[in-house]
């Protein structure tokens, strides 16, 4: 009962900041659930392997390339996150392909360390804070703009939507050149 009051009392701008913080919290537990999922070493080694010749890719290419590579595959998938109704799924699906994949990096690694362990220590870098910030953003806007058309108020949600597509460009064009220069200095 509480929480409906609170809910009820905030400005439309608090309740936007609390979406995406569930938001944030509810894709990273999905990160988790993928990290957890068990996975044969074959199809540990397959992920890996594709993972690999993604990164062997990026690093060949210079700094605005791969910069650019990274923001356009971001930036896309937060797109696709913004569509009501779909966005959701997609982000779920998106989220805990992203936890099998860090699973299966720490599988094949020569040390093993524990998958949890790694996705944790990706948060060190900003470009992760962001990149999941944005996907944060897009997530629950895809909610919001699903509830403003059931309202039949879709349009004006919609400049909502347009702004909010143009600050996870933005986060993720610096996410994506932040992550870049990072490669480049490690090679």
């Amino acid at each position: 009962m509480l929480a409906l009051s609170f809910w009820k009392k905030s400005s439309s701008r608090r309740k936007r900041f609390v979406a995406i913080g569930v938001s944030f919290l509810l894709l990273f537990v999905i990160a988790v659930s993928g990290v957890m999922t068990p996975l044969t070493p074959e199809d540990a080694q397959s992920l890996n392997d594709q993972l690999e010749q993604t990164q062997q890719d990026i690093q060949s290419m210079s700094l605005l390339s791969g910069g650019l590579k990274i923001f356009t595959n971001n930036f896309l998938i937060s797109l696709v996150l913004f569509v009501p109704l779909v966005g959701p799924f997609f982000g779920i699906f998106v989220m805990h392909n992203t936890g099998m994949v860090i699973a299966a990096q720490s599988i094949t690694a020569p040390t093993h360390p524990p998958p949890m362990l790694v996705l944790l220590i990706l948060f060190i870098f900003p470009f992760t804070w962001m990149e999941f910030l944005a996907y944060s953003v897009a997530f629950s806007e895809s909610i919001w703009l699903l509830w403003r058309i059931i309202q039949r108020k879709g349009k004006s949600e919609l400049v909502n939507a347009l702004i909010l597509i143009l600050v996870c460009l933005l986060t993720l064009l610096a996410a994506a050149f932040i992550e870049m220069t990072l490669i480049k200095s490690l090679i």
